[in-house]
């Protein structure tokens, strides 16, 4: 076919006459140690050693979602090999344990940590080791992606490094760890981009496995990842060229995913749903919250449900918009080709946009359209927003190729463009990171107990809380988190999607006589109507701080 044999994207111009050339052996390491250096430097400047590499007994205490991941994480690790292998029975133990992946445990790294947790610190997790790979990873990736678009000089390599390690959604997802791995996202488009014109096996085999890694570390990811492979067949379909080897490809691709669903547990699990609570406001990628040009700040985001606008956050940030309006300005008919070229994953980017604006679609403050109750099997996904990550790398990409069939500097300023306007939100994370929380508890003595108790028993449990009770949500997280740094069998624990809905049975495990070496820690918010429950309480419990400790 006509084209057929064509790269991705037609390799950029050679630079004028009298310019030095580097080959492409030279490009490749200088592009990717640059990239690597980059995102080494990032990641020690955001996020502090002991935040990286952290062990138990610290002074100050982990909060918010990144305390919940690093509970599960520090349980699977501790706890024997069990199958599915990221099941952890010493977590949740009134529901027989838990399956950590349901907490976001980083599954992909946290089975790899347990494999060497002999030779790991005492308390030692990945949820901070995780935050600083995926900013390493995300410049690396990016350069990846720009090659396999067929633009291999290094200028441009170093302003899409630059751009892709500022994208202010990827830095707005501090506090949720596994969704930091957008360097995912950029390895399946630079996959997408070499199997479409020049598929091998191992590329195939590359892809099939990058799917099943991606979902071990979030299925949201995961999901991402599949639709911007099942683009390759969709795109040979509409250029006219054999499509059925890579569909199925695809589907073996597919059938892996799914067999890994099943083997980790993830069939059948079901949460709260809302589809459109949290999806992507159709401004969200023109409104310039947490620009360092624009001088708005980061939040609040742009909100039309009523239920927060994070999640929908996508500001593409200045350098992506600025590389995008001048390429398409000055390159129309080039980009029109390409455009062409690329029309199923077109097509895949529409659709992962329409999933993520959602069946309430948001402009600014306002729903301006109702499509009504969506399907049932779309409840899954209530933050839709996330959807909208491959199309905003998919435009940088873009924009940066774009940039390059003019002038390869130009792609290194737009970088540095991006790099700029992302300060406020890189000075965020970094705040965020380098935050040293006081407990509100009384961590020591809690510790002193925790040290002796061979089971912990924390009441109320998750399940009996309600959002008027949202005040109770860290303090449990804290006491979670002092007992996980030696994996004390903890009652409950949060679980974002369950087999079987969960019950609320306190007062029955108040009311239990207390077990050898049982710890029964009974928070504020429960103690007027639980302790007198407990047998003997007169005399086998006392306070430690707020909290009732009955032994």
């Amino acid at each position: 076919m006509r084209g057929a044999a064509r790269g991705a994207y037609r390799a950029a111009p050679p630079p004028p006459t009298g310019t030095a050339k580097l080959t492409d052996r030279q490009t490749a390491p200088l592009s990717y140690a640059a990239a690597l250096a980059l995102g080494l430097g990032l990641a020690l400047w955001v996020f502090p050693l002991d935040f990286l590499f952290p062990a138990a007994g610290q002074g100050w205490r982990p909060a918010g979602d990144a305390a919940q991941h690093m509970v599960a994480q520090r349980y699977l690790i501790a706890d024997d090999w069990r199958w599915p292998p990221s099941f952890a029975a010493n977590l949740n133990t009134q529901e027989g344990g838990m399956n950590t992946a349901f907490a976001d445990s980083i599954p992909a790294l946290a089975l790899l940590l347990k494999a060497f947790r002999g030779w790991l610190p005492e308390g030692f997790h990945g949820i901070g080791l995780f935050y600083g790979l995926a900013w390493v990873a995300q410049p690396i990736a990016a350069v990846f992606a720009l090659r396999s678009a067929g633009e291999r000089r290094l200028l441009p390599a170093l302003g899409m490094a630059l751009a892709a390690a500022s994208m202010p959604a990827w830095i707005g997802r501090f506090g949720h760890a596994a969704l930091c791995g957008h360097f995912l996202l950029l390895l399946g488009l630079g996959l997408y981009l070499r199997l479409v014109t020049r598929p091998s096996p191992a590329l195939w085999l590359a892809a099939a496995l990058l799917q099943v890694a991606t979902l071990l570390v979030h299925p949201y990811l995961a999901a991402m990842t599949l639709a911007l492979l099942g683009a390759v067949p969709a795109t040979r379909l509409l250029r006219g060229e054999a499509f059925w080897g890579p569909a199925l490809a695809v589907a073996a691709s597919f059938g892996l995913v799914v067999a890994a669903m099943a083997g980790f547990g993830y069939l059948g699990a079901k949460g709260d749903g809302g589809y459109g609570h949290f999806a992507l406001n159709l401004l969200s990628p023109l409104w310039p919250a947490g620009s360092l040009l624009s001088g708005w700040p980061w939040s609040p985001q742009l909100d039309a449900t009523g239920h927060g606008g994070w999640e929908g956050y996508n500001w593409l940030g200045a350098g992506l918009w600025a590389a995008l309006a001048l390429g398409l300005l000055l390159r129309p008919r080039f980009a029109w080709r390409r455009f062409r070229r690329h029309a199923g994953l077109a097509l895949v980017l529409l659709g992962l946009t329409a999933l993520a604006v959602s069946f309430q679609v948001g402009f600014g403050a306002r729903i301006v359209l109702d499509l009504g109750p969506p399907p049932a099997a779309l409840e899954q996904f209530r933050a839709s927003g996330r959807f909208f990550w491959p199309v905003a790398y998919a435009l940088l990409l873009a924009g940066m190729v774009l940039l390059a069939r003019l002038r390869p500097v130009l792609c290194l300023a737009a970088g540095l463009l991006q790099f700029a306007d992302a300060t406020p939100l890189r000075a965020a994370i970094a705040d965020w990171a380098q935050a040293r929380p006081a407990w509100t508890v009384e961590a020591p003595a809690l510790r002193s107990e925790l040290a002796s108790a061979q089971s912990l028993t924390l009441l109320p449990s998750w399940t009996c809380l309600t959002h008027a009770e949202a005040t109770t949500y860290p303090l449990l997280l804290e006491v979670l988190a002092l007992a996980s740094e030696d994996a004390v069998p903890a009652s409950t624990m949060y679980v974002a999607r369950w087999r079987t809905p969960p019950a609320c049975r306190d007062a029955a495990l108040a009311a239990a006589p207390l077990a050898p070496g049982e710890l029964r820690l009974i928070l504020p918010a429960a103690q007027a109507a639980l302790a007198p429950l407990v047998p003997e309480g007169a005399a086998r419990c006392r306070p430690i701080g707020a909290l009732l400790a009955c032994r």
